[in-house]
């Protein structure tokens, strides 16, 4: 991967997360919190599930420990609470990306998984993970919308890019 992709990657993500957060906003009160038959039990439980997810990744690349034991953790009920820091999370990856170089990007970096197990990626390829992991969840985000008759953002790569060139 090189620097103007990771930057964009990056990019995308920050964008994303900004149109979809804006529809979660635009629900009805209590709409966001509301238990569904799904993984992390909601919305907001789902969108904090991208976030630790990040949290996790931004400690690997640092080289330090996450102290994270589950991914389903509710970090920040709260939506209001919980977009202010994937903000803040959205920010340190931008920052971060404009800081690499082809051959950060490159370097391999030694990890382990929540469940015990070791492996390695590039800075690159997981960078790669993280945005691929948001647009995933960002789905599941669309599917809950789409049973209440909400509209779900067009975070399509592609609108990306439109986006981006107009």
């Amino acid at each position: 991967m090189d620097t103007s992709t990771a930057r964009m990657l990056a990019q995308y993500r920050a964008w994303a997360d900004a149109l979809t957060y804006g529809a979660i906003e635009a629900l009805p009160p209590g709409e966001a919190a509301k238990e569904r038959r799904t993984q992390f039990k909601s919305i907001i439980g789902t969108l904090n599930h991208n976030y630790l997810v990040d949290l996790i990744w931004q400690a690997h690349l640092e080289g330090r420990e996450h102290g994270f034991e589950r991914r389903n953790l509710m970090l920040h009920p709260d939506l209001a609470e919980l977009w202010r820091a994937q903000q803040v999370m959205n920010r340190w990856w931008l920052e971060w990306s404009d800081a690499q170089t082809d051959v950060t990007l490159g370097e391999a970096v030694h990890f382990r998984f929540i469940g015990g197990k070791d492996s390695v990626m590039t800075r690159g390829a997981m960078l790669m993970h993280v945005v691929n992991h948001g647009t995933y969840h960002r789905g599941w985000v669309d599917e809950m919308l789409f049973s209440i008759s909400a509209k779900a953002p067009a975070t399509d790569w592609s609108v990306f890019f439109r986006e981006r060139s107009s």
